[in-house]
């Protein structure tokens, strides 16, 4: 086996996996009911997800996605029900006492600490505020409950929690002398969500042309053998057939050692989760995606252009190269570039899923299974990789 190989089809198949896991709460998820919060009188509202969208100066503006809190009245689901609301910074800024601002049904935005959930949002209903919006100290979201003691409560605002960074955004809309109104609403989940119907149709239609590719590929090199063999050839041609490239072979050893270098992946994302880490991630996949999206591109256009993907010409550095490789290598760089710096933008996830799917379909043509039984010592190894980052994720969730 090349090691050079299986080394790159092991980072590319363990970025995968790591890209793939979730972080705490992420917009789209929808938090229920949590038998570690138990209801009471008062504080008895399911867990969900609201998205807060904001106006600056009476123009759309950035959305947010927060937490509802377990006390408070709940939150239309419906946008078109959602009134639209000033959005006042609280004086002070915890909301421990009473806010020194006039509110009008105005929304308010406090910091956390200093004193418990509830009492910040008995604050705010006493001051008029039609809900209060609480930052948290962190970049993740958290579940805020009622204390143990607290009982019969009366709190008829809504109460949501968002992330440390929606806070620090919000705070530079408002001290810029902006009027800014936001908007609280907490969208149902369907029945049959689209999006996850489309991403299953995304994956059984990744399998299934990684698949054509494969019997295509073997039928390839069955008819150029039969050919050979027929013309009774002495010499192998300089020609290289396509799919014919290096095929990794996994071993009961590989996929032990996936699930471990895939859990230490796991707790890197977690542990050095930051600005630089997260580029370098989308450099890794960039470059995965760079380089699936090459050898599925050649692969599809050699049928048309046979002659330049079977002419080859030695690269500095990179080898020996097809003269349909060195053409088509300039779009997929300049496609994964555009992504990259464009990946925040609303339509980014196309791009994203192209490069996605390209590289997955790459890395099931480079990875072999030999036989059944390491295929089933690599299933038991990735089930026990998603058993390990679901409880790892719990456990870095935890709140004391």
């Amino acid at each position: 086996m090349d090691l050079r190989c299986f080394c790159r089809v092991f980072l590319i198949t363990a970025l995968i996996s790591l890209v793939r896991q979730p972080f705490s709460v992420r917009a789209g998820d929808i938090v229920h009911d949590d038998d570690l919060a138990p209801k009471k009188p008062g504080c008895e509202n399911d867990f969900v997800l609201v998205k807060v969208q904001t106006w600056v100066d009476g123009i759309e503006n950035a959305e947010f996605v927060g937490v509802g809190a377990r006390f408070g009245s709940t939150i239309v689901s419906k946008e078109k029900n959602a009134n639209q609301r000033r959005l006042i910074l609280s004086d002070p800024r915890d909301c421990c006492s009473a806010p020194k601002n006039k509110l009008a049904n105005d929304v308010i935005m406090v910091d956390r600490g200093h004193c418990k959930f509830t009492t910040k949002a008995n604050n705010a209903q006493a001051a008029h505020a039609s809900a209060v919006l609480i930052i948290n100290n962190e970049k993740e979201l958290y579940k805020m409950v009622c204390e143990p003691d607290e009982t019969d409560l009366d709190i008829d605002i809504p109460a949501v929690m968002l992330p440390q960074d929606a806070g620090a955004s919000l705070e530079k809309m408002l001290t810029s002398n902006s009027s800014v109104s936001v908007q609280l609403y907490s969208p149902t989940r369907p029945l049959v969500d689209i999006a996850e119907v489309f991403l299953w149709l995304m994956a059984v239609g990744t399998i299934l042309c990684a698949s054509y590719w494969s019997a295509w590929s073997a039928r390839e090199a069955a008819i150029e053998q039969d050919k050979l063999l027929k013309d009774a050839l002495d010499e192998i041609p300089d020609t290289i057939p396509v799919g014919s490239g290096g095929i990794v072979d996994i071993n009961i050893t590989s996929a032990v050692l996936f699930v471990v270098v895939a859990s230490c992946f796991l707790v890197m994302f977690y542990k050095l989760m930051s600005y630089w880490f997260v580029e370098l991630l989308v450099v890794l996949f960039c470059i995965g995606g760079v380089e699936g999206l090459q050898t599925c591109s050649v692969a599809l256009l050699s049928r048309w252009f046979k002659h330049c993907g079977e002419s080859y010409i030695k690269v500095p550095f990179f080898g020996v190269l097809s003269y349909l490789t060195l053409a088509v290598s300039p779009f997929c760089i300049a496609f994964a570039v555009v992504w990259a710096v464009y990946r925040d933008v609303s339509f980014a996830w196309i791009g994203q899923d192209i490069l996605g799917i390209a590289l997955i379909i790459t890395v099931l043509q480079i990875v072999h299974v030999p036989n059944l039984k390491v295929g089933t010592v690599l299933l038991s190894c990735a089930f026990l990789y998603d058993i390990f980052g679901y409880l790892f994720q719990k456990s870095c969730s935890m709140k004391a």
